[in-house]
Parts: C-alpha cells; sequence; structure tokens
C-alpha cells in the first residue's frame, strides 16, 4: 500500500428542489480585458486560413487564387460587368498597378479584356468576358461549398454567422446589402 494523501470527499452541491435537481455554479468572474493587439492578430490569423481553404480549392479546380476570383466577382457585379481599373483597384483595396498586375494573367486567359473608354483614350476599363462569366459561375459553386464547410451548421449558428457577419462589417467588410447574387 502506497502513502497516498486521502482525499477530502467534496461536498455535494447539488441539492433537490421539488421533481428538479438544480445544481450550483460559481458566480461568473470577470477575466481580464481583451487585448486589441491580439484579437486583431487572431483575426489576421483565420484570414489566412480562410484564404488558404479558399485558394486549395479554386486553384485545384479553376486554376484562380482567391484574389483572381475576387477581381471576376467585383467584375461581374458592376454594370455591363465592366470597371475603371481604378474603381476595381478601389473598390478591392490595391493599388491601380497591383490591379495591373492581377488582371494581366486573367487576360491572358481570357476571362477578362481590356477596353478603351470612348471618350478619354487614358482612362481602362477592364470587363468580364462570356468565358469569364461562365467560369466565374462554376468558381462560385465552389467558393459556395467551401465557405459552407468552413462554416458548417454542426459548428456555427445562423446567429453565429450573423454576428459575425455584422462585426466584419464593423471592421470595414462589405456591407450585407452586397451580397453576391
Amino acid at each position: 500500500m502506497t502513502d497516498q494523501p486521502v482525499q477530502p470527499e467534496q461536498p455535494d452541491q447539488s441539492r433537490q428542489v421539488g421533481p428538479v435537481q438544480q445544481t450550483e455554479t460559481a458566480p461568473a468572474t470577470p477575466g481580464p480585458s481583451p487585448d486589441p493587439l491580439d484579437t486583431a492578430l487572431r483575426l489576421v490569423r483565420a484570414q489566412t486560413a480562410v484564404v488558404k481553404r479558399f485558394d486549395a480549392s479554386l486553384s485545384g479546380l479553376h486554376g484562380v487564387s482567391l484574389a483572381d476570383f475576387t477581381m471576376l466577382l467585383h467584375l461581374s457585379q458592376a454594370p455591363s460587368s465592366r470597371m475603371r481599373r481604378v474603381d476595381l483597384a478601389e473598390a478591392l483595396g490595391l493599388t491601380a498597378s497591383g490591379v495591373t498586375r492581377g488582371l494581366a494573367p486573367l487576360e491572358r486567359i481570357g476571362l477578362v479584356t481590356r477596353e478603351a473608354a470612348a471618350r478619354d483614350a487614358r482612362v481602362a476599363y477592364a470587363a468580364l468576358t462570356p468565358t469569364g462569366r461562365e467560369r466565374l459561375a462554376e468558381m462560385l459553386h465552389t467558393a459556395r461549398q467551401v465557405a459552407a464547410d468552413h462554416f458548417a451548421a454542426g459548428q456555427w449558428s445562423p446567429e453565429d454567422l450573423g454576428r459575425l457577419s455584422t462585426l466584419l462589417t464593423r471592421l470595414g467588410g462589405t456591407a450585407p446589402g452586397q451580397r453576391l447574387a
């Protein structure tokens, strides 16, 4: 037999009240206030994880990145499926040269075309081609599946998603009125 200290028996914190049994719980104690830097870094890590999931599926099935998909999506939602490159840059939070670099491979594979403005040759439009529109429909199906898998119903309630959407909008995300078609 070993010399183990005997643990005192814990008192039963349950008490019978009528047919229902209640359990006493310790009062909730407020923890330390959240660290904004830690919160921001968690958001960045979460964003990186989401981007990796989308990139893996979109590149594996369609040969495009999430950034490419986002450009195509913005073009599809614009009037006549075309935007001035400077407006596309603004919508995506990129520089004009960043948009030019991003559109170049999409132009090479025929998903986007460059159009000059009729009134001002200095203005260039990026326009979604018919092939781009067809491929985007396929990409949207994949993207919706990735999102559904990521936000699986067993882990995320509709209330959770609504709350997350609201918080992301407060951080500068797309407003709820600008949902995908």
